[in-house]
């Protein structure tokens, strides 16, 4: 094992878990492959990063992520209500998620609700305004070649 921690310039693996504050798990790879990302690189929340920093091989910890170092609050202006003639013949139901192409990419929205004239399509994360518990085991981490 080495003496380098989570940090700026590392190449992180990692099992981990996502669970709600009821313990119900949102994901999980501690039976299966570790996870593998670049400290700093985008791809995971910065507030789970944050909370990462400092960690080293061997450390398995359970943290706690308030919903604004996580995926964010609820916000209710990212709720859109849209004519139903803009789905066509889709076959809806709450819970469906559909995706829209933007200028930026494609951004996923949930049906919330619907009649024959409107429907509600909710764009926040799945996951926004909610405490995560995060477990988390440092398996490696590595410095950048580069860094």
């Amino acid at each position: 094992m080495n003496d380098i921690t989570v940090g700026q310039g590392t190449a992180v693996t990692m099992h981990f878990a996502i669970k709600l504050e009821n313990g119900q798990v949102i994901d999980s790879n501690f039976a299966a492959n570790p996870a593998k990302f670049v400290f700093g690189d985008g791809n995971i929340p910065e507030g789970f990063e944050m909370a990462l920093s400092g960690l080293k091989p061997g450390d398995h910890l359970d943290l706690t992520i308030a919903p604004e170092r996580g995926f964010g609050m609820h916000n209710p202006s990212n709720i859109q209500v849209m004519p139903r003639s803009q789905f066509k013949d889709m076959d809806l139901e709450p819970g469906l998620v559909v995706t829209f192409q933007e200028p930026g990419g494609e951004v996923p929205g949930v049906v919330t609700e619907f009649s024959d004239e409107r429907v509600t399509v909710d764009f926040n994360h799945p996951l926004a305004g909610k405490t995560i518990l995060f477990e988390v085991e440092i398996l490696e981490v590595q410095p950048l070649a580069n860094a």
